[in-house]
């Protein structure tokens, strides 16, 4: 159906930048909506940000004017762009799609993830 891969993740100091990026391969009837979702050991799986087909984005607060989602105009990349990172921003990083398969079926999709580590 839709595979994601995540990449870009690593170790930066705090205050850089890092930009990861999801490749999505395979066929489904229609896109909805593409995401970011990030796990730091010990805690719950959080919402980071969210691009829909119209190119509308949402952020949860704590990145809100840090980082950036975008989607190539093929729609078969989808980025993160991570700016002013923080030692709180260390994570586990994974890329999030939902959409309709061929049987018309609403799937979410999920990437492996990538992990991304700041250093103070």
């Amino acid at each position: 159906q839709l595979q994601l891969v995540e990449s870009g993740g690593g170790l930066v100091q705090a205050g850089g930048s890092l930009r990861l990026s999801c490749a999505a391969s395979g066929v489904i009837f229609s896109f909805n909506t593409m995401g970011w979702y990030r796990q730091a050991p010990g805690k719950q799986r959080e919402w980071v940000a969210t691009i829909t087909s119209g190119g509308s984005t949402n952020y949860a607060d704590s990145v809100k004017g840090r980082f950036t989602i975008s989607r190539e105009g093929a729609k078969s990349t989808e980025y993160l762009h991570m700016n002013s990172l923080k030692p709180g921003d260390t994570a586990v990083y994974y890329c999030y799609a939902r959409g309709r398969d061929l049987d018309l079926r609403d799937m979410d999709y999920w990437g492996k993830g990538t992990l991304v580590t700041v250093s103070s």
